[in-house]
């Protein structure tokens, strides 16, 4: 069985995550934003940790390793509005990849909203970025790391519009469908491609084209790495 992080796993797709690989016998460590948010479960240990403090990721991360090498991290954790959407959604998952010991799968979450993100990168340090924003930088820092990390397989995964607390009660996507990916993602080898991969729904599509444009990747690299004062790890 697997040794799996999961993000943001209080509530909503990162609960329905956590309780699907436990459900089939997996280690699982559940993250939460507070304390009082941490769910009941079988877990094999929880930790509580604002994201949108650079610090204190910095802090999870070694936090993190102490309960071994995981097999997976799911980056699932989320923020809708500034100044948090940049810091959680994007910020934090590379904090994270590049000081924990790298896991053989890594699965962070993007959204069809990817799409009408920005390339301008201002909103990193300046608070302004949008939902649609981080979530464009995300699935261009996940395709990045894919062509990097060739023995990591490296997937971002559109979950869908779901009525999740994020997403609202008028969200008109599959609550449970809006998981399996990541799930399959995190615990076996997918069809399709084996790294670089943007899925939805168990199948691959296309991103945005400035998702995988290399010198996007490489400008936003750089611009994470120093908003962050974490280098970019060239290779686990």
């Amino acid at each position: 069985m697997a040794l799996i992080l999961v993000t943001g796993a209080s509530t909503g797709l990162g609960l329905a995550t956590a309780q699907d690989l436990s459900d089939q016998g997996h280690d699982v460590v559940v993250h939460a934003r507070t304390s009082n948010r941490v769910p009941s479960g079988d877990w094999r240990g929880a930790v509580d940790v604002d994201l949108s403090d650079l610090d204190a990721t910095r802090a999870l991360a070694l936090e993190v390793d102490a309960f071994g090498h995981f097999d997976a991290v799911v980056h699932n954790a989320g923020a809708l509005h500034p100044p948090d959407a940049a810091r959680v959604n994007t910020i934090a998952p590379y904090v994270l990849t590049m000081l924990m010991r790298p896991p053989r799968r890594l699965v962070y979450l993007s959204s069809s909203m990817h799409r009408g993100g920005t390339t301008d990168m201002r909103g990193l340090t300046d608070g302004t970025a949008s939902y649609s924003d981080s979530k464009l930088w995300v699935t261009a820092f996940a395709l990045s790391l894919a062509d990097r990390w060739p023995d990591t397989a490296v997937h971002a995964v559109d979950p869908g519009w779901v009525p999740t607390r994020m997403g609202g009660p008028s969200a008109s996507d599959d609550l449970e469908q809006g998981h399996l990916t990541q799930v399959r993602l995190a615990t076996q080898d997918a069809a399709g491609p084996r790294t670089g991969g943007y899925w939805h729904h168990l199948a691959t599509q296309r991103p945005a084209p400035a998702a995988a444009d290399p010198a996007f990747q490489e400008a936003l690299l750089a611009a994470l790495a120093e908003v962050t004062r974490v280098p970019v790890r060239e290779h686990p």
